[in-house]
């Protein structure tokens, strides 16, 4: 049986203490496999974010790494499954286009978890703009999991761009979305090589 490792990748402004994470990694904690997850604490700085990211997919190249990218975390995680031949990807309300939503938080910023204080630049976006994949070259790589209720993001131009790899959209939910504990069985599933989606309930 593959044994994967799990790497949550938190979206903008979050941190390993994020509702998903934490739900994750408790549940694999029960099933006695808390030492195939890790949960990275990235920096604002997308080239330090990208960089130790990369850091882990090496040191772990012998096995299949699956990302769970939320949010922005999704972008990055796009980037590397797309740059690593073992790694697969679980999009979490992925962010598309990052470097056209975050310039409306250009300035001081607090980080919701640790309180962190720091200055989103112009050159952050313009590292945001070196990670962008504008195709999908390998779509089975990819699981897509979203809700339309997302106050964030357009949920549809992930539903788009990854068009060709298997997806759940669930109707309404959030940005955090919702029920997320639902949705382990399906991603441990998926680290398997397996696609099993459950059945899409209106929330």
């Amino acid at each position: 049986m593959i044994r994967p490792i799990y790497i949550y990748v938190h979206g903008f402004n979050s941190s390993p203490q994020s509702m998903k994470a934490q739900i994750f990694l408790q549940a694999m904690q029960k099933r006695g496999q808390e030492d195939q997850v890790l949960i990275p604490d990235l920096s604002h700085c997308p080239a330090q974010a990208m960089a130790a990211l990369q850091t882990l997919v090496e040191a772990n190249l012998s096995t299949t790494v699956v990302l769970l990218g939320s949010s922005l975390g999704g972008y990055y995680s796009t980037w590397l499954t797309e740059h690593y031949a073992n790694v697969r990807c679980v999009l979490i309300n992925p962010s598309v286009r990052p470097f056209e939503l975050l310039p409306q938080y250009l300035g001081l910023n607090e980080n919701y978890y640790s309180g962190e204080c720091y200055e989103l630049t112009t050159e952050h976006l313009e590292q945001l703009l070196r990670f962008n994949c504008e195709a999908v070259t390998k779509p089975d790589s990819f699981l897509l999991l979203t809700q339309t209720g997302d106050e964030t993001l357009d949920y549809r131009e992930a539903v788009d761009k990854f068009a060709a790899s298997p997806q759940f959209v669930q109707s309404g939910g959030c940005h955090g979305f919702e029920q997320f504990e639902k949705m382990i069985p399906t991603i441990l599933a998926f680290g398997q090589g397996r696609v099993e989606l459950p059945e899409v309930r209106p929330l």
